[in-house]
Parts: structure tokens; C-alpha cells; sequence
């Protein structure tokens, strides 16, 4: 999909700084490593709190990481539009994913005037061996 971004990695990370100004929140969001048209990727440095019982990220903390990786890619497009909110999330757990950097490349699947939609795929060491894959649904103001 190939519409004009709105805002750029350094507006787009600002705009997360001041919508979640908790320091533990956007730790656990992560960092956003590139913005592109359709196109946002984020990395999660997982630390020993965000893990389970065998030092695997859990699935809470991944679902975080996908729903920030689609609001961002959707706010790349609209603006800094605060009350996107998430509709619908769907998430598929393909395998574990261990206490290192964690990926999720969101891409804008539909976006119109009342709703956006885009997938979501997680990885670790290499992107062809994806560790989730979600879909997401915003509601726009």
C-alpha cells in the first residue's frame, strides 16, 4: 500500500513519548527502527519481567508489541491522532520466542475514514521464520 506518510521515525517516536509518558510502558512498547510508506518496524528488547516460566517472552507482552507496531503504522499515515483505538486483534503464537530482540514489522493492510487494518508478523534471528503473526483493527475518530 502506497499512501504518503504523515509522519516520519522521529515524530512518530515523540508522539509515543508523550502518549505513554511512563518510562516501564515504553520500555515494554519497544522502539520503532524504521518507518515506511505501508510499512513500520519495531524491536523489543525483552527483559527477565517480561518473561515466563522458561525465560520465553510472554504472550501478553507480544500482543503489546503488536498493537503498538499497528497503531504506529497507522498514525505513520493519519497523523498524531491519539483515539485510534484498537477493535480487534487476532494472534497467532507460531513458536516461542526466547529472551532476545524480538521484531514485528506491521503493514497497513486497508486504511479508510473510520478504520484501518494491518497484519503483523513477529521475528527473532531471521524474518522468514516468523514467531507470530496477527491482524489488527483501529477504529479512527
Amino acid at each position: 500500500m502506497d499512501l504518503p506518510l504523515r509522519m516520519d521515525l522521529v515524530e512518530l517516536s515523540a508522539f509515543l513519548d508523550e502518549a505513554f509518558p511512563s518510562a516501564a510502558a515504553r520500555r515494554a512498547f519497544g522502539d520503532i527502527v524504521s518507518v515506511a510508506p505501508g510499512h513500520v518496524r519495531m524491536r523489543l528488547l525483552p527483559t527477565p519481567d517480561m518473561t515466563r516460566p522458561g525465560d520465553i517472552v510472554s504472550g501478553p507482552v507480544l500482543m503489546g508489541l503488536v498493537d503498538v507496531a499497528g497503531y504506529a503504522v497507522v498514525l505513520a499515515h493519519i497523523g498524531p491522532v491519539a483515539m485510534a483505538v484498537t477493535n480487534t486483534l487476532t494472534m497467532n503464537f507460531l513458536r516461542a520466542c526466547r529472551r532476545e530482540p524480538v521484531f514485528a514489522d506491521a503493514r497497513l493492510l486497508k486504511l479508510g475514514r473510520r478504520l484501518a487494518f494491518c497484519e503483523v508478523r513477529l521475528w527473532q534471528d531471521d524474518e522468514s521464520r516468523l514467531t507470530g503473526q496477527a491482524t489488527v483493527g483501529y477504529a479512527l475518530p
